[in-house]
């Protein structure tokens, strides 16, 4: 090797030495600080390709995507002198580089701590004027938004800005959950009973109507049954009135038949009478001949309906 290309060589490494001394490049996601013997003399916001100083500056790189400051649940009293366990977290990154490396040693673990000692402040005094109701349903959007802007004024001190701060979580102290979960307890078991009464009356009333509707179809249906048996009895008596009017005779022997029917049931009927008694009539002698001026079919319909005396009756005694 001849020693013009040692030469060149040697100024090579030189050049390449100062440049890695002298020249550095900030990414979109940092901050940088420059320092000159242990203090600060620059920094820089801006990401790109920046120059200094060889070997007498030195460059120290900061994170500056946003962060999250993830607090513990802290119990907080209301306006009602109530507790309220809140779980909380904010988000957070550096504004000002040279000052958070100043108040915080540029460290995450210090910043953390000044921001959750803030929120906890601003919560407990936001929480403080609010009564649970307001605090649960209608002001937590004003709260946090009140919180983040007086947190993100405090915090400009040490160079930090405070993007959002959020309540993740906001429950009742257990103790004061089981008395309020008690009490809604009891006002859904009031509220069951009220509307299974109110079930039970209706049911009730539908009842009733049933009941009145169905006495009322039974009394009507029976009322025309009574109407149409009426007027089928009426046909009947007419029907044998008419039949029986056009032979007395026969009339009187037909009801004879029926009692000694219905009064000789069976063979050990026993009934006791004087031989010339009434009842015992059409046993003395014959009935004189059926008179020729009866229609044929008239008797046809008494034999049918009757039957003949001496086919379809018999007669026992003792």
């Amino acid at each position: 090797m001849s020693v013009k290309a040692l030469i060149l060589g040697v100024v090579a490494v030189i050049a390449g030495v100062l440049i890695y001394e002298t020249v550095y490049f900030v990414d979109e996601r940092e901050r940088a600080i420059i320092f000159q013997f242990g203090r600060i003399v620059e920094s820089h916001d801006e990401p790109g390709l920046h120059f200094k100083k060889p070997f007498i500056n030195s460059v120290q790189f900061f994170d500056a995507r946003i962060q999250t400051m993830d607090a513990d649940p802290e119990l907080y009293l209301t306006g009602e002198k109530k507790n309220l366990v809140v779980d909380s977290f904010a988000k957070w990154r550096i504004r000002d580089v040279a000052k958070y490396y100043v108040t915080v040693s540029g460290l995450q673990s210090n910043a953390r701590a000044r921001l959750a000692q803030r929120v906890n402040d601003s919560l407990r005094q936001e929480f403080g004027k609010r009564e649970v109701q307001e605090v649960i349903s209608g002001d937590r959007a004003e709260i946090m938004e009140t919180v983040r802007l007086a947190v993100d004024k405090e915090a400009s001190e040490f160079g930090v800005e405070v993007v959002d701060v959020r309540l993740k979580r906001v429950d009742l102290d257990p103790e004061v959950s089981e008395r309020v979960y008690s009490r809604m307890e009891a006002e859904r078991a009031r509220v069951a009973k009220e509307l299974r009464a109110q079930g039970a009356e209706e049911a009730e009333k539908i009842r009733a109507d049933a009941d009145r509707q169905r006495e009322i179809t039974v009394a009507n249906a029976y009322r025309e049954a009574q109407q149409i048996r009426g007027e089928g009895d009426a046909i009947s008596t007419l029907t044998y009135a008419n039949a029986f009017g056009r032979d007395a005779e026969f009339y009187k022997l037909y009801r004879s038949l029926n009692a000694y029917r219905q009064t000789f049931q069976n063979k050990d009927d026993l009934l006791i009478l004087e031989p010339n008694s009434e009842f015992f009539k059409y046993f003395k002698g014959s009935i004189e001949p059926i008179s020729s001026d009866s229609h044929p079919i008239d008797m046809l319909g008494v034999s049918e309906s009757t039957g003949s005396a001496t086919e379809d009756y018999s007669l026992s005694g003792g």
